[in-house]
């Protein structure tokens, strides 16, 4: 027989009775972790928060940023890991990468939404869940930043909800 048992609601552990040379029963205890593992990808210009147009993005730098989703992760019991690039080809690469490693993908593509059907593309193609956030509201901004190709695939749009975005993005991702 077989028991499993939910630790800390993160922790599985199984006890499988066996027996030693003696016969007398042994127990052993295998312990996997089942935190969840999300992948954070921020896109160009977004290194530059509090310097690029603060009356729009706010005055709180990017290291802010970093800091409030490491919090935010810590008190959902969720695993991260946090990457910026200026370059497509890069973010495309982390992406295909993370197939088989994360759980989810947070993703702000900042000037890429717009533009990128080979962000879009990677995505669909490692099929995990994933959740678009923007700082801003694109859906009241310049006509040409109205339209995002990320949103195509994604299980859930955020914007206009500054670091409070990233946030519900990840409480949903770790709800899946």
């Amino acid at each position: 027989m077989v028991v499993v048992t939910m630790l800390a609601a993160t922790v599985v552990t199984v006890c499988a009775p066996y027996v030693n040379k003696t016969g007398k029963p042994l127990r052993l205890f295998f312990n996997w972790n089942f935190m969840k593992k999300i992948l954070v990808i921020n896109g160009p210009n977004l290194n530059l928060l509090g310097l690029r147009e603060p009356a729009l993005y706010g005055a709180k730098n990017f290291a802010a940023l970093q800091q409030f989703i490491r919090d935010c992760a810590a008190r959902l019991n969720v695993e991260v890991e946090l990457f910026q690039s200026n370059h497509e080809g890069v973010i495309v690469d982390k992406i295909q990468a993370a197939y088989g490693v994360f759980d989810g993908i947070l993703i702000n593509p900042a000037a890429y939404t717009h533009t990128s059907v080979a962000i879009l593309d990677a995505l669909k193609a490692v099929a995990l869940p994933t959740v678009e956030v923007h700082l801003t509201d694109i859906s009241t901004r310049e006509e040409f930043r109205r339209f995002s190709f990320v949103s195509l695939y994604a299980q859930k749009t955020i914007c206009g909800k500054g670091f409070d975005g990233y946030k519900e993005g990840l409480e949903f991702l770790a709800q899946l």
